[in-house]
């Protein structure tokens, strides 16, 4: 079999806030070690597909970086495919912008065709999951399918966000509604599809050729398909998937992974999560710390007497003395000095909170407080009070909290960042 992956690595991720203000979603680290398109990545190279296209369009420069030639996931080939990151270019229009996921694949369909595969899936490369996509085809070539639609059962009251089908007893879809207000049922679609090749090139062209279209795969490709009586069948996934669009989401994920057991085991070896690793000393952990539940990355310092609670600390994470830091997301280079408390927080690379700052979650027993999250480079004066819930910009400097009345800035406020329109 001739397969392909493509993968749609585009996304601004506006709903992730400051975390995506420098960075593509699926750049975003994750995990202490890796960044959410490793484990897209990596399902594509444990299922034996070599023949991987990444179609970029947001700030791709990290993704770009992290990525390069393919090393850390074996796709560094050339002649048996390897990975290939293409970005949107002027062409026949007037235009250097993706209008949609199909129009993305659309634009690229040069390099799908390369290769003359007989099946190609289109992945997204913001969600977390692990996947066999073997199986997936597998089960895509016995039912005869045109087109295989990944999904899984969520919450009903979540049912909204998310497009809906219904299917009959052998799998083969009867309806499908984008993102309803009503939602008729709660078998989503996760944005993970099989296509044989000429349907797919045909459906493109055709989604193309439409000047009312919205050249989405959810709004248009699927639906175009099922109205034609095409073979579309759902394929009914059963682990841990999630997409980490939100902070709520992402902070969520992380609390996942620290679950006994975890909903996702990244101490599976026969499934390994590839990533490209940066050269990190080992963990220090100095006298009288207590760290209970959490993930700690290399070059990890946590001094004398620190408290280290359900958090994820990555790589090269200092933690000052008698600092404390619980239900916290913590990346690369963020510096904790003495006395500080973080808690329900995401902090980006970079980061500082002062000697004696208290960041997050301030009001015992709250239960709606929400994630505080910190922006790349920031840093928070020493003895300031950051409440629960909010956001901070990034590279903010001692100066720009000035102006905050008691040192406090209070629960669910910003500083430094202006919320984008859901994108």
């Amino acid at each position: 079999m001739r397969i392909k992956a493509v993968i749609l690595a585009g996304g601004e991720g506006t709903r992730l806030a400051i975390l995506t203000k420098k960075r593509a979603k699926p750049a975003v680290p994750f995990g202490g070690k890796y960044r959410i398109i490793d484990f897209t990545l990596s399902n594509c190279v444990n299922s034996n597909i070599f023949d991987v296209l990444i179609l970029t369009q947001y700030r791709p420069h990290s993704l770009n970086d992290h990525i390069g030639k393919g090393r850390p996931w074996d796709l560094d080939r050339s002649f048996t495919g390897g990975v290939q990151i293409l970005q949107p270019y002027k062409g026949h229009f007037d235009t250097d912008w993706y209008a949609g996921t199909a129009d993305a694949v659309a634009q690229n369909m040069n390099f799908v065709r390369h290769g003359r595969p007989e099946y190609v899936l289109i992945l997204s490369g913001d969600h977390i999951y692990q996947m066999d996509y073997d199986v997936l085809i597998q089960f895509h070539r016995e039912k005869g399918a045109d087109l295989t639609v990944c999904t899984i059962r969520v919450p009903i009251e979540e049912a909204s966000r998310f497009g809906i089908l219904d299917v009959d007893e052998d799998y083969r879809v009867t309806d499908f509604v984008e993102k309803p207000a009503n939602p008729p049922g709660n078998l989503a679609s996760m944005g993970v599809y099989v296509f044989n090749y000429a349907a797919l090139e045909k459906y493109i062209q055709s989604d193309a050729d439409n000047p009312n279209s919205n050249h989405d795969f959810g709004k248009d490709i699927l639906p175009a398909m099922i109205n034609d009586g095409m073979d579309v069948y759902a394929y009914p996934y059963g682990g841990y998937w999630i997409d980490v669009g939100t902070i709520d989401a992402y902070w969520e994920a992380h609390m996942d992974l620290l679950a006994s057991p975890p909903s996702l085991n990244l101490n599976d070896r026969t499934w390994i999560i590839h990533t490209r690793s940066e050269e990190r000393p080992p963990v220090r952990i100095h006298t009288d710390c207590t760290i209970k539940d959490s993930l700690i990355t290399d070059g990890a310092v946590i001094a004398q007497g620190a408290v280290v609670e359900n958090s994820v600390l990555s790589p090269g994470v200092y933690v000052g003395p008698g600092a404390i830091i619980r239900e916290s997301v913590i990346l690369n280079d963020a510096y904790i000095e003495a006395g500080a408390v973080v808690e329900r927080c995401v902090l980006d690379k970079i980061s500082v909170v002062g000697h004696n700052a208290k960041v997050g979650k301030i009001v015992p027993g709250d239960d709606d407080l929400g994630i505080t999250c910190i922006g790349k480079n920031t840093h928070i004066p020493a003895g300031y009070t950051i409440g629960h819930g909010c956001i901070l910009g990034t590279d903010l400097r001692p100066e720009d909290f000035s102006h905050l009345e008691n040192k406090t800035l209070p629960s669910h406020t910003h500083l430094g960042y202006e919320k984008k329109k859901k994108s």
